[in-house]
């Protein structure tokens, strides 16, 4: 019984380890959390403690993993929310212009490079031309879908 409660307690330890290390929004935690309050359960049921003390050491564990984990819950949930700095997906809401335009695709010049384009499928409305300035609303494989830039979008 000893030797399952110190298994709960390292492999709650090792759950705590590797939610600093992989951001999965605090379940790798909470799961370690709920590890640790068995471990220290089943070592005191194992020491001979009462269902009492049992109870009451669990309640404080429990509390004090919870305390702790809505402590950390900004700094846990902020890669979540991160947004993309890299990457084609860093793209989404940059502003470029429209330099060709052929049938099927434009040319779009943003951040010093030469995109292929398609009018986004929600405003197929509007038409772009040479020299629109376009948002880019999201990426597909290599092909950015935009819409026209509206006003407020083009004053810093």
């Amino acid at each position: 019984m000893t030797a399952l409660g110190i298994a709960l307690l390292c492999s709650a330890l090792l759950l705590l380890l590797a939610e600093a290390h992989v951001s999965t929004g605090g379940l790798i935690a909470a799961t370690g959390s709920v590890a640790a309050v068995g471990g220290i359960a089943v070592l005191l049921i194992a020491a001979g403690a009462g269902a009492v003390v049992v109870l009451i050491a669990a309640a404080c564990v429990a509390a004090l993993a919870f305390s702790a984990l809505m402590l950390l819950r900004r700094r846990i949930l902020r890669p979540l929310r991160a947004r993309p700095r890299t990457g084609r997906e860093a793209l989404v809401g940059h502003i470029g212009v429209v330099r060709s335009i052929d049938e099927a695709a434009a040319q779009v010049y943003i951040d010093g490079s030469l995109w292929r384009a398609e009018p986004d499928q929600i405003r197929q409305d509007t038409e772009l031309h040479d020299g629109d300035h376009v948002v880019v609303e999201h990426v597909n494989g290599l092909t950015l879908h935009v819409r026209r830039a509206e006003a407020w979008e083009l004053n810093p």
